[in-house]
């Protein structure tokens, strides 16, 4: 089954809402007429509906947000829910990055709570996974996988699951220039389909996007969308620039 393959930019906490639509602008002009790519931006919060009003509801330059709170309202100051993130303008939110869970105490049971909110607001969930580079050289790098999987999607059936996209970061490999090589990303994506295949069912492993991030940039991004089980990136430091973000768009 043909999957639509993603590039999705995370600006993290890059760019004021005037940076922001200036290069999400540059970005629409650069990107016209690419083709069988979904792209999409995570400006930060503020950024989101300015960048969406100049883009406008036409651009296939979709949004979104980089994180969310678990309820729909109520007396919790500085957070934001999927239902204000849905108006401001994004249809899909980052889940669980590894900046989450290390610097903010993200847990897998968090995650998991983050995905419902974000389902119920009509979000897609892009859920960040991965393991330290620690966990890789202990050899613990599928069971860390699985471990993730497991508690983040614990009491979520095969009906909920239907627009949930995978992104596989290396922790060791974000911000770092580093990148793993292509017989590792390989085996862990492969992994990743056939851990969703025994836990679920063959028709999720089948259509689920799995993306890899972690320094992704134009000098590697065709080597990575060669490989089988890769269906796109999550860009991080790249995706800030917009000529260098055309070019991975255009792999």
């Amino acid at each position: 089954m043909t999957r639509i393959p993603l590039i999705a930019g995370n600006w993290k906490m890059y760019k004021t809402g005037t940076q922001a639509v200036a290069a999400a602008k540059q970005l629409a002009h650069l990107s016209k007429g690419v083709d069988g790519v979904d792209i999409m931006i995570a400006p930060t919060t503020l950024s989101l509906p300015l960048v969406a009003a100049a883009l406008g509801k036409s651009s296939p330059i979709r949004l979104g947000a980089q994180n969310i709170y678990p309820g729909t309202e109520g007396a919790f100051t500085g957070e934001v829910s999927g239902p204000m993130i849905k108006d401001a303008g994004a249809d899909y939110v980052i889940i669980g990055h590894s900046e989450r869970r290390q610097y903010f105490g993200e847990t897998d049971e968090s995650v998991g709570l983050k995905i419902r909110s974000a389902l119920d607001a009509g979000l897609i969930p892009v859920m960040c996974i991965g393991e330290t580079e620690s966990q890789r050289d202990a050899d613990e790098t599928f069971f860390i996988l699985d471990k993730q999987i497991t508690d983040g999607l614990k009491g979520f059936d095969l009906g909920d699951l239907d627009t949930l996209i995978l992104a596989y970061e290396p922790v060791w490999a974000i911000g770092t220039g580093k990148t793993a090589g292509p017989d590792q990303v390989k085996e862990v994506h492969g992994f990743l389909r056939h851990l969703l295949k025994g836990k679920y069912a063959q028709g999720l492993a089948a259509t689920i996007r799995i993306l890899y991030g972690g320094s992704v940039k134009p000098g590697n991004i065709k080597d990575l969308m060669q490989l089988e089980d890769v269906d796109g990136a999550l860009v991080g430091g790249a995706s800030l620039n917009p000529e260098d973000f055309n070019e991975i768009i255009r792999f």
